[in-house]
Parts: structure tokens; sequence; C-alpha cells
């Protein structure tokens, strides 16, 4: 474990993990957790299955909107629009949750002193 990890299990400061899903009505949902066990696991395989399904649409985009492609209907357009927005939307509520796991510069810094 790393050294943040280590005081965060010590001190119990280590909070809720948040999870890559909301509740039905869009509010985030968190898991009280040591990272071990079912549900962190299927966070975690959520996590990388949002990833990868995020990277393959961009590719996909990337193909769409390059230069000399035949340009798409409107609602084609929208369609990719709203699928790379919810995409954008799972990175970023990944990034927050492992954000939250990084340790922070300065305390690392004081750490090392």
């Amino acid at each position: 474990m790393r050294r943040r990890e280590l005081y965060d299990a010590a001190t119990g400061l280590g909070g809720p993990r948040l999870l890559p899903w909301t509740t039905p009505d869009g509010r985030p949902c968190y898991l009280s957790t040591d990272g071990k066990g079912y549900l962190s696991s299927l966070a975690d395989s959520i996590e990388v299955v949002q990833l990868s399904m995020g990277a393959e649409l961009l590719g996909y985009a990337r193909e769409v909107l390059a230069p000399g492609t035949p340009a798409q209907s409107a609602t084609e357009y929208r369609w990719l629009a709203s699928r790379l927005a919810e995409s954008l939307t799972d990175a970023l509520r990944v990034a927050e949750s492992r954000g939250r796991c990084i340790p922070d510069a300065e305390e690392d810094a004081a750490e090392r002193v």
C-alpha cells in the first residue's frame, strides 16, 4: 500500500469511494470500503469498461469528423455528440474517484522531510 493509503487506513480518514454509477435520479453513489470486496471489484471493472468504451467512441468520432469523410445527418451528429457527452461524464467521474486516491504533492513532500 502507498503511504497515503496506509495513513488513511490508520486514521480512518480515507472517506467513501465515489462509484462509477448514479442513483436513478442522477445523484452520486458512494461505498465505504477498504478497497477490497465484491462491490469494489465490480466498480473497478465498470470503470475499465467505461473508459474502454470512451476510447472506442473517440476513435469513431475521429473517423467521422476526419477531413474528406462524407457528411453525416444532423441526427447522426446529435447521436455522436450525446454519446461523447455520456462518455466524458463517465471519464470525469472516474477521474474524480481516482483523484481522491492520489496523494497531495505537498503532503508527500512534507512526509519526505
